[in-house]
């Protein structure tokens, strides 16, 4: 099989990172934190070593900042539910998750208000937009670093310094781009950063975590069990205990830890050129086959490693259906938890084909790709 889902989960992972899951079973499987005796400890180490590897990938110092989840959208719920409340304000876009949207129109219930802010055809926001858009009881500001539809990215960078000029925490979904993308949050003007583990950074499922500044405090959305001050029935104000109650996820986060390993190991760099090869081979092809319309961004460098795209008026479900039964092509059709950013770029009624390639796909599987488009549209 050709594997283009990789927006949803990265798929195959470095061998090391099925490896050392399995080795952490097998040798060390037992509570980290939680005991004093050899396998405990280690299983400790193993979480704090993943946490040094997103430390150095993200640029940071202090690897309790990161506080692991289950996954990317747990990581903003944490972060928006423990951000605001009733009577506050929050801006965020139109082209965000659900992961984003209905936390926020879940809490809207009970009196949040939320500015929507629009973006253009292709998925892009202007921060100028943003900035016009902040009230007195602003609290917080949420856009995605690039999106899951077209893969636009967004202008983090310009938002942050909106954001930091009004003293408004400004939480970034990396969903798409950590791993991928360089980011430098010793410079960003970034307060809260979620991200999956199983996605751009190479992990299991399972896995994800969220960065919290210093400057931020969260209140917590669960409470239990953390292995540290056993003693008090109350919830551990110190990080990362106060956000990480109940056993953790130790084989996932091993794997993590891996993958970040894996990444570090081969450079960004070469990581993020490597695709950049593939997205130009795929955007110029495509550009010449009737029928077939492109979504997001023709520049490169303002998007990532996605290619949504429609045939005509045909059902993006039934396209992505045919393409994995006739020529065994994995992509992902309709609407990708999205309908916002689908609204914003007219695709509500008829989803998109997404294709989302990563680090071990080849050009050769792409100009498959390219020659089943061409085919299916000819049909």
């Amino acid at each position: 099989m050709i594997y283009m889902d990789n927006a949803a989960t990265s798929w195959p992972k470095p061998q090391t990172v099925y490896r050392t899951v399995i080795s952490c079973m097998e040798k060390y499987g037992a509570n980290p934190g939680r005991s004093g005796h050899k396998m405990a400890v280690q299983a400790g180490q193993i979480l704090l070593y993943t946490r040094e590897m997103l430390c150095e990938l993200f640029h940071l110092n202090d690897p309790f900042r990161i506080i692991f989840t289950s996954n990317c959208t747990d990581s903003l719920n944490l972060a928006i539910k423990g951000s605001v409340l009733p009577g506050d304000h929050v801006i965020t876009t139109s082209m965000e998750h659900n992961a984003v949207a209905r936390p926020l129109k879940e809490m809207e219930k009970q009196g949040l208000e939320v500015t929507f802010v629009r973006c253009d055809k292709e998925g892009r926001v202007d921060p100028d937009d943003i900035k016009s858009a902040i009230r007195p009881n602003t609290h917080l500001i949420i856009t995605t670093h690039a999106s899951n539809v077209t893969g636009t990215i967004m202008p983090i960078e310009e938002i942050g310094k909106i954001a930091r000029n009004h003293g408004i925490p400004y939480l970034v979904d990396a969903s798409q781009t950590a791993g991928i993308l360089p980011i430098d949050l010793s410079k960003l003007p970034v307060d809260m950063l979620a991200f999956p583990g199983h996605k751009g950074l190479l992990g299991p499922q399972g896995t994800g975590g969220l960065y919290i500044h210093p400057s931020i405090k969260l209140r917590q959305i669960k409470e239990g069990g953390t292995g540290s001050q056993s003693e008090s029935i109350y919830q551990p104000d110190m990080l990362p205990d106060k956000y990480e109650s109940g056993t953790m996820n130790t084989p996932g986060i091993a794997g993590l830890g891996a993958g970040v390993k894996y990444i570090l190991k081969e450079g960004q760099s070469r990581i993020l050129a490597h695709e950049k090869r593939l997205g130009k081979l795929f955007l110029e092809a495509l550009s010449q086959i009737k029928g077939i319309k492109c979504y997001g961004p023709s520049d490169l460098s303002q998007r990532t490693g996605i290619v949504s795209v429609n045939i005509g008026d045909k059902d993006s479900s039934e396209v992505s259906n045919l393409l994995d039964e006739r020529y065994d092509i994995a992509v992902r059709g309709s609407l990708h938890c999205a309908p916002l950013a689908h609204q914003t770029i007219g695709t509500f009624k008829q989803g998109t084909v997404r294709f989302s390639y990563g680090i071990f796909n080849s050009l050769d599987e792409v100009k498959a790709c390219i020659r089943a488009l061409e085919e299916i549209s000819r049909k």
